[in-house]
């Protein structure tokens, strides 16, 4: 196994624990206390399944300060619970959708759950990698990336189907964190410091 799918398993196995609620000592907070943090109003958190909120991982209120039109294709990229995906179909309505992608089955089901629980008939979610998108090209109008680059080797590719499936004058409202110095050389390709 080369360092890149090693890193990739690490990152997988971590989300996959928070979504199951087994992780013990994890890197970074989760759930309603971080979602409450980063600006999700508790009156808007108290209305979204505990599914969703309690294994929520993101890194900022994406699905707030985002313009999602009545009516739009929404793309929420390592949707993760589903929060964002959840608020997102709140957004655009009947007669929008949103697609929510996801890497780890355990944080999938979760956002399946929880938009079941909603009955949130305009979202599908999906089980793959974001580099590997099962999307039509130029069908997206907004898309949503809350925290993935830096958890994801792979950006290039990314940023190749995010190009492949907006649309022409589509939107994409991504929050990442980002270093401001370099990491030393032992650090930067260590599971170990992946997530400090």
């Amino acid at each position: 196994m080369n360092g890149t799918t090693a890193l990739r398993d690490g990152v997988r196995d971590v989300y996959s624990s928070i979504a199951q609620q087994t992780a013990r000592h994890l890197p970074f907070p989760t759930g309603r206390a971080l979602a409450e943090d980063l600006g999700y109003p508790s009156t808007l958190l108290d209305t979204i399944p505990a599914t969703s909120v309690e294994g929520f991982c993101g890194i900022s209120n994406v699905s707030l300060f985002a313009r999602i039109p009545a009516g739009a294709t929404v793309l929420d990229l390592g949707a993760g619970a589903g929060l964002d995906t959840l608020i997102a179909a709140r957004r655009t309505g009947e007669q929008g959708k949103v697609i929510a992608i996801d890497f780890s089955a355990e944080m999938a089901g979760r956002a399946r759950l929880a938009a079941a629980e909603m009955r949130a008939a305009n979202v599908n979610v999906y089980l793959t990698d974001a580099e590997q998108l099962p999307i039509k090209d130029a069908s997206i109008d907004v898309a949503l990336i809350n925290g993935i680059f830096n958890l994801n080797p792979y950006r290039e590719q990314i940023f190749s189907e995010l190009s492949r499936v907006l649309k022409t004058g589509g939107s994409v409202y991504a929050a990442e964190l980002v270093l401001t110095g370099p990491l030393p050389a032992e650090s930067q390709n260590s599971a170990a410091d992946w997530f400090t």
